[in-house]
């Protein structure tokens, strides 16, 4: 028995032998090196110059060091790197690091967020209008003078054709008492309807209404707001991601994060495109963000505190929710889920 558990550990040590002299250590790239920042800070602002080192750990000779975000080299100088990156949010810092003839690669997740903080607006209103109260608004959009809106709720949920000024329902489609629908988006002819949670959006004739596909998400599990830029789809999806889709194929080619000077933010809903900005409205507030929608700084916030005080009060009343911008008019139309008014407004700096 003494014999047998000598020729045990006999075995086991040359195995660790064996190990150490085929590299089998720890050598993954963590544990030669790490990227460290000044104070360790994890949380930076757009264009911001940071100080970035390597922490050697194993005293390796390195030869070069290349710093990448999204892919994209970011020179460094006396070991600074200036934050300028195209999209703000959530980020890697990538390091990939030469040396003794091999090649690692090192993350560090950061935060790259605005530059500023968001200017206040406020509103004026210019005309009332009726609107249904019986519309749980999800999205709301002008084309060629006359308003499109779509409604939520199981059982509810619809695709309305609107006269703004009567708030008379020129034509309407009800959705399968199975989906909550959410945002809409007109584009080539077409309206690109989404529901909530059920992975699932639909495209509709514009003049028809009658229904001709659907498409399924992608990475964004659920359907919020829908916009677009005249090229492109833009969906929230109750995340702090706003996804860009492609209008043809309907796949996710890429997102913007929403963020401030101080934070991520997620609560983009319904949306809408004027001039390089998006505005949402934030979930569950009385309030608008403007999104830069090629960066994802928020820009701008809007109060719109006392708009809901102007309606009629009523059991089922709910948020704010729903903005359509009349490009004529050069005007904003807002109203909430279940309101029995709409507002046209003009929006101001405070």
């Amino acid at each position: 028995m003494i014999i047998m558990n000598h020729f045990k550990l006999l075995i086991a040590f040359s195995f660790i032998i064996l190990l150490n002299s085929c590299g089998g250590g720890n050598t993954t790239p963590s544990s030669l090196f790490t990227i460290t920042t000044e104070g360790n800070k994890k949380q930076f602002a757009q264009n911001q110059t940071i100080k970035v080192d390597i922490k050697n750990k194993k005293g390796k000779t390195i030869d070069n060091i290349t710093y990448t975000i999204d892919e994209e080299v970011f020179p460094v100088n006396e070991n600074k790197l200036k934050l300028d990156v195209k999209t703000l949010g959530n980020k890697v810092l990538k390091a990939s690091i030469d040396f003794e003839g091999k090649t690692v690669e090192v993350l560090k997740k950061i935060k790259v967020l605005a530059a500023k903080a968001p200017e206040i607006y406020t509103y004026e209103i210019i005309n009332e209008y009726p609107h249904d109260n019986k519309a749980y608004t999800q999205g709301l959009e002008f084309y060629n003078d006359t308003l499109y809106e779509s409604t939520g709720k199981k059982g509810r949920s619809s695709l309305r054709k609107v006269d703004y000024e009567t708030g008379e329902v020129l034509k309407k489609i009800d959705l399968n008492e199975t989906y909550f629908g959410e945002g809409i988006t007109i584009f080539n002819g077409k309206i690109f309807l989404l529901t909530w949670q059920s992975g699932t959006g639909f495209i509709y004739d514009l003049n028809s209404f009658t229904k001709t596909d659907s498409f399924q998400y992608g990475k964004s599990k659920e359907g919020w707001g829908l916009t677009n830029d005249g090229k492109k789809l833009f969906k929230s999806d109750g995340t702090e991601k706003i996804w860009f889709l492609n209008p043809e194929t309907l796949e996710e080619e890429g997102y913007i994060e929403t963020v401030t000077n101080k934070s991520v933010f997620n609560k983009a809903n319904e949306l809408e495109y004027v001039d390089g900005k998006l505005y949402a409205n934030v979930y569950l507030k009385e309030s608008m963000m403007i999104i830069n929608a090629k960066n994802g700084a928020i820009e701008g916030v809007i109060n719109f505190g006392g708009l809901k005080n102007k309606v009629t009060k009523h059991p089922e009343l709910d948020v704010l929710n729903g903005v359509a911008y009349h490009p004529t008019r050069k005007t904003f139309f807002v109203t909430g889920k279940n309101w029995d008014k709409m507002f046209e407004v003009k929006i101001t700096k405070k």
